[in-house]
């Protein structure tokens, strides 16, 4: 370990570390050095970078405003709804699910202690400040750090003798038992060892004065604003809590703020370092679109995401950026291309030892029902005689569903691609998508305005992501469909078609760019819409 130094274009003080349970988690797509620059909550970028939120996008803002009411401010569930409701910043069906994972949330809440008290057990009741674990020290240690400050957030509850905690993790729609075990081991080594304090922005936690009553025991409990279940995730004592993070969490922390490997993706969006960073490549005017005239918090977007705001931009921020589920099965053509997909990446990964060519079909492909498994196989046997691997040479380089990243430093945007597929030969990169379809391709369309992803990696290949020559590189379109399979290709060194793949992407991206307001456009999709349930006008459209 060295002493950690600001990287350049930031300012402030790398002298404090604030740790949450959530970086325990140690998700391979993030990236370690942004995460550990995350932790030096007193560094930012200079000139500050724009933080204006036109539209709220964290899903779970509103419900805690109504949980603060009821459970800090003595208020009725009615009255904090209708508080809430006033928020301007809140899309009309936010509200509506809020509204409802609020009440949800509450009867879990009511039920749980219900139980608790049949089972003999103490009540416990709101905890008005955080609990935090604060370390000072004499000196900066390798890390350049001289404190240390661990926080947990969730809702608070404690006995009136403070004998027992509780940390309530909510999560937007069903509960999460899941979690690593570093980061439960965390969250209960908070309640068990923290004080209340509290914080302003960009300044240290401050102890609450008074003395304090660290607990006997500590329970850690996972609820679903969208199912209403709750899961005991830890329930501890003091000590063993202690004992479970010094096994489990601390080396992960240890890891997290010392991480120095650069893996761009959506973790550059809240990134303090970015303008001087190396990662991710940066491409000019890659959507197309200006930036609009108020500035407002970099973001990151996909071609998907484009297409469900030019569909519908309720529903694309309603799904894609606050994640809401009503919990309606997937459709079977989903389900199919997810499975035949599942195949194929399998395939993909092991080509080495031999290609969808080389290897015999699966008499069944997981996760689909008897009757379904007939036109997946097919698919899955049209493939293999279009499998791009089976003649690849054995020093090329295969990658299997890898992001791709680029800035567009113009519109202050990440913008993020999933390919299906990456592979090298004779010294260019070859970027083909994989379609299922239920019948043949209408040759009517234009290609690049159909699979806008198309347009995406024509653009990015003709910049240089992912390097190699883009003389010979080339994106290829796979459509599988129960009759048969075709593929087309696409030169990104062809300037004609670099023009048209920067026109599909920019008429696509134009609206998305300058949206405020993402306004409900009720049409057919309506109906299996994910977010149906609290979109008045999408209700009102499928019932009409």
């Amino acid at each position: 370990m060295v002493d950690w130094q600001p990287p350049p274009g930031t300012t402030g003080n790398p002298r404090l570390i604030r740790t949450s349970p959530r970086w325990l988690r140690e998700d391979p797509r993030d990236c370690p050095r942004g995460v550990a620059l995350h932790a030096r909550k007193l560094v930012f970028q200079q000139p500050e970078r724009p933080l204006r939120k036109p539209v709220e996008a964290f899903a779970l803002a509103p419900v805690m405003a109504v949980l603060d009411d009821v459970e800090h401010r003595g208020k009725s569930v009615d009255a904090a709804v209708a508080r809430m409701r006033k928020v301007r910043t809140y899309l009309p069906a936010h509200r509506d699910w809020a509204e409802e994972a609020a009440r949800r949330y509450l009867a879990a809440r009511s039920a749980f202690l219900h139980e608790r008290h049949v089972l003999g057990e103490p009540e416990t009741r709101p905890a008005d400040e955080e609990w935090v674990v604060i370390d000072s020290l004499p000196e900066p240690d390798a890390r350049g750090a001289a404190r240390y400050e661990r926080t947990a957030w969730g809702r608070r509850y404690a006995t009136p003798d403070g004998s027992l905690r509780e940390l309530w993790l909510p999560s937007v729609n069903v509960v999460k038992e899941d979690r690593p075990r570093a980061e439960v081991a965390e969250a209960a080594a908070v309640a068990a060892e923290g004080v209340p304090a509290h914080s302003e922005f960009r300044r240290p936690y401050r102890p609450v004065r008074g003395s304090v009553t660290l607990p006997q025991r500590v329970r850690v409990v996972a609820v679903g604003c969208g199912d209403g279940i709750t899961a005991v995730l830890a329930d501890r004592t003091r000590e063993e809590a202690v004992q479970d993070f010094r096994a489990h969490a601390r080396p992960v922390l240890a890891r997290v703020v010392e991480g120095e490997k650069l893996i761009p993706g959506s973790s550059c969006v809240d990134c303090e370092a970015l303008a001087t960073c190396a990662e991710p490549p940066r491409v000019r005017q890659l959507l197309g679109v200006r930036a609009p005239r108020r500035p407002r918090r970099r973001r990151s977007v996909s071609v998907s995401d484009l297409r469900a705001h030019s569909q519908c931009p309720a529903r694309f921020h309603l799904t894609r950026v606050l994640h809401l589920r009503s919990g309606e099965p997937e459709s079977a053509a989903i389900r199919r291309g997810r499975a035949v997909d599942n195949w194929l990446n399998e395939r993909h990964g092991a080509w080495r030892e031999g290609s969808c060519r080389d290897t015999a079909p699966p008499d069944a492909l997981p996760g689909l029902a008897e009757e379904e498994q007939p036109v997946a196989l097919r698919l899955v046997r049209h493939h293999a005689s279009r499998c791009p691997v089976a003649h690849l040479a054995a020093d090329e380089t295969v990658r299997v569903q890898p992001r791709v990243t680029a800035y567009d430093p113009d519109l202050d945007v990440i913008v993020i691609a999933d390919a299906d597929l990456l592979y090298t030969q004779h010294g260019g990169w070859v970027w083909r998508e994989t379609k299922t379809a239920a019948r043949r391709v209408w040759e009517g369309r234009p290609l690049l305005k159909a699979y806008p992803q198309l347009a995406l990696a024509v653009l990015l290949l003709a910049a240089g992501v992912p390097g190699g020559d883009p003389r010979r590189s080339r994106v290829e379109l796979e459509v599988l469909h129960p009759d048969g399979a075709a593929c087309e290709e696409l030169d990104p060194g062809d300037s004609a078609t670099v023009d048209e793949a920067r026109a599909a992407l920019a008429g696509l991206a134009a609206g998305w760019a300058l949206d405020e307001e993402y306004p409900a456009k009720p049409g057919d999709h309506c109906v299996g819409c994910e977010a149906q349930r609290w979109c008045a006008p999408g209700r009102a459209q499928v019932e009409g």
